[in-house]
């Protein structure tokens, strides 16, 4: 158990982060020390956790054994395997046993499921990523404008659920096309009311593994709340580094790890000690929530910590407040108290982010989200039997989206999936 675990940690070590740890000892060192040619295999962090996963719920005796072709086959399956959901082998393994079957049923079945992700990521998610791509570049050398900052902050926000979670229901919905029902990666993170929600509705299979297999194990909250809190920042901290190699990811967990410890501090000492005081606070949970997540996820973005504290200072009111000019002449007025003029994106850029802003929230707050559209639940039955016919209706809105996402996928620059690096 112990030789597999440390095999498949330790390609993930040299592929992704030698270079990383190389770099950093030169640093401490005072050496110069050149980088390897280190190519990154295609979704390394995704299967290498999955078969630490396998391996040890073998070992733990909560798997039986099983055939090796049934092995590989779960492992190779290529829906979930570029950037997941991440798995549990004994479900999926015992879904090809008993489900796995390619018809036109299933095909109706995942087809739907597969067109909305894809929309997401080719209409919503790529469109958001051209406007918001030249602001952080600008940010690496310059404070950018207030209005610039935040549509840069809240346009990544978007861009990154859009283009996950576009990805993840693109997955269920090959899968359901095989008869084989993924589990739910995304249930509307961002209208949590707290950090702890957050990570029970984002990347919903990774925050499973990082609890089973890195924070029970550590102890998790059984040794008192000292040690909650050290568990909750060491799990965050390696998840942040397991995102990627570089000291930005790093600080995005760190961050997540103090707001779980101060969540859980709340929890304990305030919401079930002061109810009334718990009650009146509940209105700002959910938007004090998603105000966090939206400044971590600069750092997320950023490409190094000058960039991610440029874009951070301007949003706190660190640079000018700017409009394009354009709308002085709309609304008739020279001048505005603490406004100036033309010192922010040209007025046609300035105006399709901020309108794909509107958009993409209005959808992310207002819309249901697929799993509710499609009444998945990652785990059974993913559609009601008088579902399995495809409607008129949803025959018409995927043909649609498909025929639109094409334009898209063939009418841009190539673009690639944000989580592909990880």
């Amino acid at each position: 158990m112990w030789l597999g675990v440390a095999g498949n940690i330790g390609a993930l070590a040299y592929f992704k982060y030698a270079n990383f740890f190389l770099g950093n000892l030169g640093g401490l060192l005072g050496i110069h020390q050149s980088t390897m040619a280190i190519a990154l295999p295609l979704a390394i962090s995704f299967y290498s956790f999955q078969q630490v996963a396998f391996i040890v719920d073998t070992y733990n005796r909560e798997m039986e054994t099983v055939p090796l072709k049934e092995y590989l086959l779960s492992v190779v399956f290529f829906p979930h395997l570029i950037a997941g959901p991440l798995l549990h082998y004994q479900d999926i393994i015992t879904q090809f046993k008993n489900r796995f079957a390619v018809s036109w049923e299933t095909f109706w079945l995942g087809l739907p499921v597969f067109a909305v992700g894809l929309a997401k990521k080719t209409l919503i998610a790529d469109s958001i990523a051209s406007s918001i791509a030249p602001i952080f570049a600008k940010s690496s050398v310059a404070l950018p404008d207030f209005f610039s900052a935040w549509g840069a902050a809240l346009g990544y926000t978007a861009q990154l659920y859009f283009d996950f979670s576009g990805y993840s229901d693109m997955a269920i919905g090959l899968g359901l096309m095989f008869g084989i029902v993924l589990p739910l990666n995304f249930f509307s993170p961002y209208k949590a009311t707290s950090i702890i929600e957050f990570w029970r509705r984002w990347h919903i299979t990774l925050s499973g593994f990082l609890r089973d297999y890195l924070y029970i194990p550590m102890g998790g909250g059984r040794s008192g709340p000292v040690r909650r809190y050290a568990n909750l920042m060491t799990v965050m901290l390696l998840g942040g580094l397991w995102h990627g190699a570089a000291w930005t990811f790093v600080a995005w967990g760190a961050f997540h790890g103090a707001l779980l410890a101060a969540n859980h501090l709340w929890r304990d000492n305030v919401s079930s000690r002061l109810p009334l005081v718990d009650t009146l606070l509940r209105p700002v949970y959910a938007p004090m929530t998603f105000f966090m997540v939206v400044v971590a996820w600069v750092f997320f973005r950023a490409p190094d910590f000058v960039t991610a504290w440029n874009v951070v200072q301007a949003m706190f009111g660190g640079s000018v407040v700017s409009l394009p000019g354009e709308v002085a002449y709309l609304l008739g007025v020279d001048r505005l108290a603490g406004i100036a003029w033309g010192q922010t994106l040209p007025f046609t850029d300035f105006s399709v982010l901020w309108l794909m802003l509107v958009i993409a929230f209005a959808i992310i707050w207002c819309a249901p989200n697929t799993a509710e559209i499609f009444a998945l639940d990652g785990k059974g039955a993913p559609l009601t039997e008088r579902s399995l016919h495809l409607s008129f209706r949803t025959a018409i809105v995927s043909g649609v989206l498909l025929w639109l996402s094409c334009f898209g996928i063939f009418g841009s620059a190539p673009s690639e999936f944000l989580y592909f690096q990880f």
